[in-house]
């Protein structure tokens, strides 16, 4: 079952102070991937403002989400986002790059919110005060709405790699570890997409990947 509508708007309603607060939502997509970036998306959605339907991403068919991420761009008052490469999140780690580009599509927002929410138990380094929300893709239409703009954007940067990396089948899984990308892995090793500190891309140095 999905969540309400009107109870993500009033769980915003209740931290913005019946609106006295331009409140913002952050969210990520693709932290758990095999391949590809990691996507924040941040969103100022007008007080009060719900579409129907509007829910944590993973729970909406991407037809469902590409609807939303239509009406959201159009109904926010604004939103941005931010991609950190496989590259760079070797380069640190994934908890430090998502927490990056959080803290990055904030900065794009041309309204400042006085007041973040942030989908887990952590918050970005922001100019503002910020509240972590477990689950809060799920609870605050800010924080949903973030999800399905980062969601749909990952999905379609993944979808164009396509073409430039076939025969991994990055359009039907995003790069997350599903059995065909395990077999385009053994088949062909890893291309420049993929994260080479996570498994099983890290035990590649042992011989075969699998």
């Amino acid at each position: 079952m999905g969540a309400d509508p009107a109870a993500l708007a009033g769980f915003d309603r209740e931290r913005s102070r019946d609106g006295q607060l331009v409140l913002g939502g952050v969210d990520e997509a693709g932290r758990g991937c095999w391949a590809g970036p990691v996507v924040a998306a941040a969103v100022v959605l007008p007080a009060g403002w719900c579409p129907p339907g509007l829910d944590d991403s993973k729970k909406l068919s991407p037809a469902r989400r590409e609807a939303l991420y239509a009406e959201i761009r159009t109904g926010a008052l604004a939103w941005a986002a931010c991609a950190v490469s496989a590259a760079e999140i070797d380069h640190g780690n994934i908890l430090r790059a998502t927490l990056r580009a959080m803290s990055r599509a904030v900065a794009r927002l041309h309204v400042t919110p006085d007041l973040l929410l942030v989908d887990g138990n952590q918050v970005p380094a922001v100019p503002m005060p910020a509240e972590a929300i477990v689950r809060g893709d799920g609870t605050s239409a800010a924080i949903a709405a973030a999800s399905i703009l980062a969601k749909v954007l990952r999905d379609r940067v993944m979808t164009a790699w396509e073409h430039h990396f076939p025969g991994y089948g990055f359009a039907a899984h995003k790069g997350y570890g599903a059995a065909e990308h395990r077999q385009a892995l053994e088949r062909l090793g890893p291309c420049p997409l993929h994260r080479l500190t996570y498994e099983p891309l890290a035990s590649r140095g042992q011989g075969r990947l699998f």
